[in-house]
């Protein structure tokens, strides 16, 4: 049997190997702080006493402790299923590659998890009789120490992990058990888990999300523990060591101009200032720009050409200028270069009509000034349209208008503040409210919907070398859908969540294109330093719009591209 200190010690070791592939972009001048400077043994200790508390719940109320046969086919799942095998191997290797010890300290959290997620969610005795008894349980002994579960004494064997690696343009769907169906959500990647959080849901607008690993493929429900009130149509940025949340609406599509800081090593919460926080927004943008989070645009009392940038070392908002900033918006685009931010597109409603933007300006954070995006060939007014940044070129693409929906696009050079069209030979049928990500030399568009609202499942890859289009498979891919996300980890495309068929979904699909660069792991120091929350750029989700889950707000707000109500 183990004890609880031998857990603990296993429990860091598995925290060493996450934490040295944790995102932490070369662009960050601060160094990488070791483990220690970023999760205390308290916080290891809760994490320990975390899964103990759900093997005991488990085995109280279903009296069906958990087998040494469940935790062998567990580790044989993860072994099998695992599209990081280099990740799991590490992990394997930190837990002295003893089948033991991984089946108690990796495969038993991940296992309790997904049964805990499935018979809480599934089973109608646990929604009638058992459900409040259960979360008051949970609640209760969540801060004790666990008495120590008695380990299920079997021979288990180490499993063999696979090659790995994906087969280009494929899909494979997630597994695990994922959170509740949403859409209009957010989602960051932070180089071990896909976090995803907020949205709507066919209950009404969620305060809950969940972390998807694909090393292990399994998910983990994020702390409700101190969590910002319900929204959807928020953002979310990633800064290295936590998503920074802000914005967004409620359940009767109030604006909101709150936020947190969620870190995922210690599955806490803390609440981002208000005091000179921006004026309550939705629909608006987000971007990291390696030490702050700009805020800029949305809709609220009235369309916004303003917006603040969050220090979240110091909890503290400074207001950006607004000279010559580009007309106040919503469902616009919003990229960070490494050194401005650039908005692009959107629209606005003047209480009888709907106007479109093909404008957009560069906001340099270090001068705090702004420079109009040139309109010379670019591409005609749209909102809800996509936008990544190639290290060189904003490429926007798709969205809608007036006249319809788009399948043509545009990249923007702001060395020379030119546009120049995308080809649109062999590109996607024209869509909005999809999602875009850049690989490292391609542009992965997938998903959305049409002009009559129907949910698409095909995306295609764009290439700016050769300005060129290539279709995705649509083998084994998820099902049609929009207001969903998607996120790149190096390998992969991860889509997940999203509206479609009528309902919410909480499915996904990871995407293999293996032209896009492998993140190298970024080394840790030994030595304790202060945790500074400092990263490089990563791509913002873009704002869906306002849908037929939407009530009107005092001021009128656009409902452009609405989904059938299920």
């Amino acid at each position: 049997m183990l004890t609880f200190e031998e857990r603990v010690t296993y429990q860091s070791a598995i925290e060493e190997v996450y934490w040295r592939h944790r995102i932490w972009p070369k662009e960050n001048s601060s160094p990488k702080p070791s483990l220690d400077a970023v999760i205390s043994r308290a916080q290891l200790e809760k994490k320990v006493v975390d899964y103990l508390r759900k093997s005991q719940a488990l085995e109280h109320y279903s009296q069906l402790p958990i087998t040494s046969e469940q935790l062998q086919a567990e580790m044989d799942r993860m072994a099998k299923h695992t599209k990081q095998p280099e990740v799991l191997r590490e992990l394997f290797e930190a837990l002295e590659n003893d089948p033991f010890i991984i089946a108690e300290c990796l495969a038993r959290p991940a296992l309790v998890e997904r049964l805990l997620t499935n018979w809480y969610g599934h089973d109608q005795a646990i929604h009638s009789e058992l459900k409040e008894p259960l979360k008051s349980w949970l609640a209760k002994a969540e801060n004790q120490i666990c008495t120590p579960i008695t380990a299920p004494t079997a021979f288990y064997t180490l499993p063999t992990i696979g090659a790995g690696g994906c087969i280009d343009d494929t899909w494979t769907a997630t597994g695990g058990s994922p959170p509740d169906a949403r859409d209009s959500h957010t989602a960051v990647w932070t180089g071990n888990e896909m976090i995803v959080w907020g949205g709507f849901s066919d209950t009404g607008v969620l305060n809950s999300g969940g972390r998807y690993n694909p090393s292990t493929d399994s998910w983990t429900t994020t702390s409700r523990a101190n969590a910002p009130a319900a929204r959807a149509h928020h953002t979310a940025v990633w800064t290295g060591i936590e998503m920074i949340i802000w914005g967004g609406e409620n359940q009767n599509a109030v604006p909101l101009n709150s936020g947190a800081k969620y870190n995922p090593g210690t599955d806490s919460w803390t609440a981002t200032s208000t005091l000179a926080a921006p004026e309550a927004r939705t629909l608006h943008s987000a971007i990291w720009t390696g030490s702050e989070m700009i805020v800029w645009g949305g809709v609220g009392a009235i369309y916004y050409d303003s917006g603040s940038r969050y220090d979240p070392n110091t909890n503290t908002w400074t207001p950006i200028s607004t000279t010559n900033a580009p007309d106040g918006r919503s469902n616009h685009t919003a990229v960070w270069s490494g050194s401005e931010m650039i908005v692009w597109g959107g629209l606005y409603f003047d209480g009888m009509f709907f106007h479109y933007f093909d404008t957009g300006g560069r906001y340099n954070s270090s001068t705090n000034s702004w420079t109009p995006t040139s309109t010379a060939n670019d591409p005609d007014a749209r909102y809800s349209h996509t936008a990544v940044w190639t290290g060189s070129e904003m490429i926007i693409w798709g969205g809608l208008s007036d006249t319809g929906d788009f399948n043509t696009g545009g990249r923007y050079n702001p060395g020379s503040n030119s546009w120049t069209a995308t080809s649109n030979i062999n590109a996607p049928v024209a869509r909005a409210v999809h999602k875009a990500v850049w690989t490292g030399s391609e542009m992965i568009i997938w998903g959305g919907q049409d002009l009559l609202f129907n949910q698409l499942n095909t995306g295609g890859r764009y290439s700016p070398h050769t300005d060129s289009w290539t279709a995705t498979s649509t083998t084994n891919a998820p099902s049609a859908r929009a207001a969903h996300t998607a996120v790149w980890t190096g390998s992969e495309m991860i889509v997940w969540g999203g509206f479609g068929g009528g309902n919410d979904l909480n499915t996904g699909g990871r995407y293999c294109a293996q032209s896009g660069p492998t993140p190298t792991p970024t080394p840790t120091p030994t030595a304790t330093a202060t945790p500074t929350a400092t990263a490089t750029p990563t791509a913002t989700p873009t704002p869906t719009p306002c849908t037929g889950r939407c009530t009107p707000t005092p001021r009128p707000r656009p409902t452009p591209a609405p989904r059938p109500t299920p």
